[in-house]
């Protein structure tokens, strides 16, 4: 699994001038600054003590965590960033998929709050309830996430 260092910080060279975006869905209400770190609920499956925090650098993917978070809140999504290294999300990548389709990462370490997306489109009510049903035939077969391991 290639590691990844926080893009968003300044090499040697100088600043540069785009910073990538890394995205976090969820249902939490947040603000600015808040960390998100592991320890805690995870947002899915009602886990204790989630090993990781996640983040993607896609808008969608965000939307889906937003969408699929536990709880009852409404679904956000926020601008976040790494302070610590991030690693390929395994559930996500070459262990399920090709490559990292959805940009998908994940850290022991936790991720600053420094902006909330306001406006957002979910994905339609079919769509949302067919990725629902998907995952609760996953864990009917006991099959579960690469980042319990």
């Amino acid at each position: 699994m290639a590691k990844r260092k926080d893009e968003a910080r300044s090499n040697e060279t100088g600043a540069r001038p785009f910073a990538q975006t890394y995205f976090h869905g969820t249902k939490a209400n947040l603000q600015l600054g808040d960390l998100i770190k592991a320890g805690y609920n995870s947002n899915f499956d009602q886990r204790k003590n989630a090993k990781y925090v996640f983040l993607s650098s896609t808008l969608d993917a965000a939307i889906w965590g937003a969408e699929l978070a536990m709880g009852t809140g409404k679904g956000r999504i926020y601008l976040v960033e790494p302070t610590g290294e991030i690693e390929d999300d395994p559930d996500l990548t070459d262990r399920k998929f090709p490559g990292n389709p959805t940009m998908s990462y994940r850290s022991t370490q936790p991720f600053r709050v420094v902006g909330e997306v306001t406006v957002w489109q979910g994905h339609a009510p079919e769509q949302l309830e067919a990725m629902k049903a998907s995952l609760a035939k996953l864990r009917e077969q006991g099959i579960n996430s690469l980042n319990d391991e």
